[in-house]
């Protein structure tokens, strides 16, 4: 059940309106302000429904607050008024509101207007989620690790922590396709990303699908040798499922892998560190494939096998 906020410092309008959605969304009613403002923090909303009219804080500044401190533009906020003037609407729409409803509630009007915005959220977090995500493989793509690892790269720079960057390339792909064909490349392109995202499972793991049959993983707070071993136990994993490989080049499938940590600096670069990521991945294609060669916080080279 889609979950909505109303902030309304009137107990008796919220308490009509509440009664007019409640059968089908979850309501949860702020009183003041600062609750709603606590609540659209924490809560999961699909639709803030705020009153326009509020002592101290009014719908308008708690509506610039939301925009800029906690919602984005992301949740849909519909003011709630007994205002009809054009310029109160212009200001509104103008701050990022969505729509009015007005005082006094007619039940069908409001319904109807909840209903279309809260399908708009939806259809837009669909297309959002379809924009981040390789259709392929159902894990991030290579525009959503470009936008969010810079993010988790600033954190990294002001928490000063080990940051891990990690790039798998499935060994001899090219020679696999020649002998089964594409779509069952494809099928083992999937196959390897779920053996790496189903073991990257905390909060601050991410992998993403960086193109063809490459991918691209990164661990914060873990050191080298954590990680090291760690990446490991993922490169044993995938030839532990025993994929037939080309007969000509191997038995199973198996992946390179390449990685370094460091602890980010202010000055330091996230594709910079990629970079040499991506180095450390070809010196284990070129010691002979399957196995992980890291570059740890002291520029020693760690290699398996």
């Amino acid at each position: 059940m889609e979950k909505i906020l109303i902030v309304d410092d009137s107990r008796i309008q919220a308490a009509k309106l509440k009664s007019i959605l409640d059968s089908e969304y979850d309501i949860t009613v702020a009183q003041t302000p600062e609750d709603g403002l606590s609540l659209a923090s924490i809560g999961n909303f699909s639709l803030i429904l705020l009153d326009v009219v509020m002592p101290g804080m009014d719908g308008f500044t708690l509506l610039k607050k939301l925009q800029e401190e906690i919602i984005g533009q992301s949740v849909p906020v519909i003011l709630i008024t007994s205002l009809t003037d054009e310029e109160s609407e212009q200001k509104g729409l103008t701050l990022g509101a969505v729509d009015y409803i007005t005082k006094p509630f007619r039940p069908l009007i409001v319904k109807a207007r909840v209903d279309t915005h809260i399908k708009l959220y939806n259809y837009r977090k669909q297309v959002e989620l379809q924009s981040r995500t390789d259709q392929l493989t159902g894990i991030a793509n290579r525009w959503q690790h470009d936008r969010y690892s810079l993010i988790k790269w600033k954190e990294a720079v002001r928490l000063q922590v080990p940051f891990s960057i990690c790039m798998f390339d499935i060994d001899h792909f090219k020679a696999f396709n020649d002998t089964f064909g594409h779509p069952a490349g494809d099928k083992v392109i999937a196959a390897v990303a779920q053996t790496i995202s189903s073991r990257l499972q905390r909060s601050t793991d991410f992998v993403a699908r960086y193109g063809g049959e490459e991918f691209v993983a990164f661990l914060v707070g873990d050191g080298s040798h954590k990680a090291f071993t760690y990446l490991q136990k993922i490169r044993q994993a995938l030839e532990d499922r025993h994929i037939p490989h080309s007969p000509s080049v191997s038995e199973w499938v198996t992946m390179s892998i390449g990685g370094v940590t460091v602890i980010p600096q202010a000055d330091s670069s996230y594709n910079a560190a990629l970079k040499i990521a991506d180095a450390m991945l070809y010196n284990a294609k070129e010691a002979g494939r399957n196995r992980v060669v890291w570059l740890d916080e002291k520029n020693r080279q760690l290699t398996e096998k």
